[in-house]
């Protein structure tokens, strides 16, 4: 099973098809369209206008099948779904093909504009869903009969596990589980699970078992007397890229919050990881790439001017750097214009103050004007980090953070960013303590993430910048 070579074919075929289409469609306004213009036969010529459009109307797709998510979970998807998703995409990719291209040319009728479209969208639904239709189809029937299957993980030993195991491995259709093994909630003798997969450990080998096992999905079946264990559970596994599915309880079944995603599972709960719609964050993620590449190219001359305050100010390199922890735990090095005197850590990692005496005077400017920020977008664009999000810290503090305030490891889940809402009103955090006051408001940004939310700290940031007022 190979994603990336999967993934693969449908952006071909949907490069390939958006080419076909283009020139179905480039033929059909030379030859029937210009020819009722003109008053007669105009000749197919695929001229200089047609190339262009060749080479870039392609792309378009190609970033808005991207935008819209559509290459995520590329072997979990939904034929119905696919066929209205790729309607929406066409239609709304059509219009702004309509409008931007379409629309200025000369015409005898308004008549024209309608069939032109209609032409365009029929072209490019039917010939764009029919490949991709074949390939989902092929990928279905695959799972279906257990050619392909994604490692998985049940936590869970007794009644509850065994009989959802049962259920799931004897259907004559297959969800896609393939599981490697269980793990118990606490560890004694004997489990019900025992006699029908391998017994991996307990929680406390949970972390090291995804990762040995290359875990993709995990299926939490535990008993209604270990349910005040499930909070630990999620907080332990919601570092990772993987799929989290609970059995549902008979509230969780009338509430509705109980889904089928196939026929042939069992309604589980799934678990989202995302915290604000894909597309948005497909969005989120070109403006952090486009936006910081602007940046670095017009704040040029800031640059120079902090590299040359930094070098005047104290003896030193230029840059401070150093490791953090980023998006699902991963660590990652920062960078930075140094702020204080060199080798201001030399006895261990601590926190700075106002009036922090190795901070050089011009590191005191950059601080309240964010100047020692800069470099940062370098690792925005490396992907690292985001323009907004939670501020990232160093490994030594956030064990000292979670001892306090355990659901700081929800932070993990974004990228760490330049900017955050927590930066804004509250500053740097001179203690552990202001650390945990100011994570109330990460932990709120995070659960409210949107473009509209990340616009308004970043003005709220560049007023903070203006003022003068950082802390």
């Amino acid at each position: 099973m190979n994603k990336v070579l999967h993934t693969i074919k449908y952006v071909v075929s949907d490069y390939l098809m958006a080419i076909l289409s283009w020139t179905l469609f480039f033929s059909y306004r030379k030859i029937y369209i210009e020819s009722l213009k003109y008053g007669s036969d105009i000749p197919l010529n695929f001229d200089f206008t047609y190339i262009i459009g060749v080479i870039v109307i392609p792309l378009f797709w190609l970033l808005l099948y991207y935008l819209s998510s559509y290459y995520k979970d590329i072997y979990r998807k939904s034929r119905l779904k696919e066929l209205w998703s790729t309607l929406f995409i066409s239609l709304l990719g059509v219009l702004i093909i309509f409008f931007a291209l379409i629309l200025d040319d000369e015409i005898i009728s308004y008549k024209n504009y309608y069939s032109s479209f209609s032409i365009l969208l029929t072209l490019h639904f039917v010939l764009t869903y029919i490949p991709r239709a074949i390939l989902t189809t092929r990928t279905a029937h695959k799972i279906q009969n257990r050619k392909i299957g994604f490692n998985t993980l049940m936590i869970g030993s007794n009644e509850k596990a065994l009989k959802l195991y049962k259920e799931l491995s004897s259907s004559k259709k297959s969800a896609g589980y393939r599981f490697v093994g269980f793990v118990s909630i606490y560890d004694k003798e004997n489990y019900l699970l025992g006699g029908e997969l391998l017994h991996l450990g307990d929680m406390n080998s949970l972390n090291d078992l995804i990762q040995e096992y290359n875990i993709e999905e995990v299926i939490i079946a535990i008993e209604t007397s270990e349910q005040e264990i499930l909070g630990q559970i999620i907080n332990k596994i919601s570092n990772y890229k993987i799929i989290v599915k609970v059995i549902p309880s008979m509230y969780d079944i009338i509430t509705g919050r109980a889904r089928i995603s196939s026929l042939f599972g069992e309604p589980l709960i799934t678990i989202k990881h995302e915290l604000m719609p894909i597309w948005q964050a497909n969005i989120k993620r070109l403006v952090d790439i486009v936006g910081s590449a602007f940046a670095i190219i017009i704040l040029l001359p800031l640059y120079l001017i902090a590299a040359i305050g930094v070098k005047l100010s104290s003896k030193g390199p230029i840059f401070y750097s150093h490791e953090r922890i980023g998006r699902y735990g991963n660590p990652f090095t920062i960078y930075k214009f140094r702020s204080m005197k060199q080798n201001s850590e030399q006895n261990g990692p601590a926190l700075s103050s106002d009036n922090d005496p190795r901070i050089t005077k011009f590191g005191k400017f950059m601080r309240k004007s964010r100047l020692d920020e800069l470099p940062q977008f370098y690792n925005v664009i490396i992907g690292d980090m985001s323009l907004v999000g939670p501020r990232p810290e160093r490994q030594f503090f956030i064990d000292q953070i979670v001892k306090v305030a355990p659901h700081y490891i929800h932070l993990l889940k974004v990228r760490p960013g330049i900017t955050s809402w927590g930066q804004v009103k509250f500053g740097y955090a001179e203690n552990v303590d202001e650390m945990v006051e100011r994570l109330k408001y990460d932990i709120i940004y995070i659960e409210n993430m949107s473009l509209y939310i990340d616009l308004k700290i970043i003005i709220y940031t560049v007023k903070i910048i203006l003022k003068l007022e950082g802390k």
